[in-house]
């Protein structure tokens, strides 16, 4: 069995580590806001998103806001503005709590009907010199039991995330498992 890959790039691939392609896919399917920090639009709707009510004035406090109640207000009036800082804490609070609240809805779709098919698509060799490449293609799996992935998602643990990846549905490939610890995507619906 081949074991995990320690300098991935050497010979010029292109990809990121399967947990982190599972990550992107969740945050699409988890939806959120659209509009960025940076403008009104979007900082106003994520600010009314984290204070609505006192549960979530707490979840974000627990992911990291720190703003008091006062300096909260001002923002949202519009009085003052949020420093670069405050504005990606802010962001990183908002992506804490929005993964906490559709967690749950989440896996119950991914794990209904027996599970998800998961499109694996090979990392990129086209900078890697013809004796140095393999022969990789897209793979195809059903992932039946998704609590462990989706709760390092949820909790923002990548290398948990990554490591479940590998350990809990990777290795189902057989042999081959090592040449897709790397990937350009991996593709599934809920």
């Amino acid at each position: 069995m081949p074991e995990r890959n320690i300098e991935f790039g050497k010979f010029g691939a292109r990809g990121i580590k399967g947990g982190e392609a599972i990550a992107r896919r969740l945050d699409a399917l988890a939806g959120g806001i659209v509009s960025p920090v940076t403008s009104r639009r979007g900082l106003m709707a994520r600010l009314n998103y984290l204070t609505r009510t006192p549960r979530a004035r707490q979840a974000a406090r627990e992911a990291g806001l720190t703003a008091t109640d006062r300096t909260v207000k001002a923002w949202l009036a519009g009085k003052r503005s949020p420093s670069k800082s405050n504005l990606e804490r802010i962001e990183e609070a908002y992506r804490r709590v929005r993964r906490a609240n559709v967690a749950r809805s989440l896996l119950a779709r991914l794990n209904s009907r027996g599970g998800t098919r998961v499109e694996i698509h090979p990392l990129n060799q086209s900078q890697v010199d013809r004796p140095h490449q393999r022969v990789l293609e897209y793979r195809t799996m059903n992932i039946r039991r998704w609590d462990r992935l989706v709760t390092a998602w949820a909790a923002g643990d990548d290398e948990a995330l990554d490591q479940h990846w590998v350990s809990d549905h990777l290795v189902d490939l057989g042999s081959q498992w090592g040449q897709y610890e790397y990937v350009t995507n991996i593709g599934f619906a809920a």
